[in-house]
């Protein structure tokens, strides 16, 4: 964030390169999305918001892939209600698979005789009580650390939330956790969570829960006085959103596409050193071609408001690659909607080529670009 001050404003708040929601202790919210260029009028954000959820749902840390779209109030909720969304859809899935149990190990006086008689309980309980047995056993009960975090998780957005589908479904849902107790230590709940074959289902939303439950986020904002900040790198959504639309519609072309690749290093004497790593390497017959994703607004400048150190890794990244053309991403803006195909060309072999992508059409876009290559 900078403090600056814009004239017929005054002092103004930027919030650079990070996307998300905060919310004070006071529940003043304060909402950051992406500016991306509509054609069309955006009322209240909600084309924006849906665009932004998208993008989320392609960075695989991000704890939320399946959702209906069609059940998010986007015009009515804010991200934060939207996560709470996504997070409740996750448990309903859970739900509908059904929620899993574990032997447990208990000690309790009984009426009648199982597990295994703990002798020195027994002889002081039951000393008046012959009809009863001090036992220790094990018993197939959905009391385990997983389904107590989601339960406390619910707990707690159903105080949080303000929104009555959000309070709805929550209340639905806590039927289905009534023989599960809340977590009463999340640290040692989540030290005992172990994520394999049979507890696949929990995955997504023990990295939910971990978010809601320690107020945690997916950046390393922090402040005093923040009660709650979900905070997103936009170059990061912004790269891996691009990286698996390329997939989708380069590979059915005949591309073979490699994301983040590392097959190259800067200097390879007397060791291996400074790795390269582009964001997209694609292949096709003898042709390759390497393509970087910059979250940047360009402008008609001489140099498009171009940063320097980019031409330089782009530059390294065709002399490594050996790749007959180097294109760089950026997310189209009104100032360069119109404007004609932008190429640089280092006079030693090195050919780079700038395309607009363009967030809400992003198949025509990536189409155009295919046509391109």
């Amino acid at each position: 964030m900078s403090i600056s001050y814009k004239r017929n404003l005054g002092e103004t708040i930027t919030i650079r390169n990070y996307v998300g929601l905060i919310q004070m202790k006071n529940g003043f919210q304060i909402q950051v999305l992406p500016k991306i260029s509509l054609s069309q009028d955006d009322a209240g954000n909600q084309a924006t918001k849906k665009i932004f959820l998208n993008m989320l749902r392609s960075m695989k840390d991000f704890p939320s892939k399946v959702f209906n779209d069609a059940s998010l109030k986007i015009d009515r909720m804010n991200l934060y209600e939207l996560f709470i969304n996504m997070y409740l859809q996750e448990v309903n899935q859970l739900v509908k698979k059904g929620i899993k149990s574990a032997y447990i190990s208990k000690d309790d006086n009984l009426h009648f005789y199982k597990g295994k008689l703990l002798v020195a309980d027994h002889i002081r309980t039951n000393l008046v009580h012959k009809e009863r047995f001090y036992l220790s056993y094990d018993e197939f009960h959905p009391n385990r650390p997983e389904n107590r975090l989601i339960k406390s998780t619910l707990l707690k957005l159903q105080k949080l939330t303000n929104s009555f589908q959000n309070s709805k479904r929550i209340r639905q849902l806590l039927t289905s956790f009534e023989l599960v107790g809340v977590s009463t230590n999340y640290d040692k709940d989540f030290s005992r969570v172990v994520i394999d074959r049979n507890t696949k289902d929990y995955e997504m939303l023990m990295a939910w829960s971990n978010i809601f439950l320690r107020n945690k986020s997916f950046s390393t904002f922090s402040g005093s006085t923040v009660s709650r900040a979900l905070l997103f790198p936009m170059e990061s959504v912004f790269e891996s959103y691009i990286a698996q639309q390329m997939k989708k519609t380069m590979i059915p072309a005949g591309w073979n596409v490699s994301t983040q690749d590392k097959g190259y290093y800067l200097f390879t004497e007397p060791r291996k050193q400074f790795s390269l790593r582009p964001d997209i390497v694609m292949k096709k017959n003898e042709k390759v071609l390497v393509l970087d994703t910059k979250w940047k607004n360009l402008d008609t400048s001489q140099n498009y408001g171009i940063a320097q150190s980019d031409m330089y890794q782009i530059y390294a990244y065709s002399k490594k690659y050996q790749a007959q053309d180097v294109w760089l991403l950026y997310p189209v803006n009104e100032l360069v909607r119109e404007l004609g195909p932008i190429h640089f060309n280092s006079g030693d072999g090195t050919n780079l080529k700038l395309h607009f992508i363009d967030l809400a059409n992003i198949d025509e876009s990536l189409q155009a670009l295919e046509e391109k290559l």
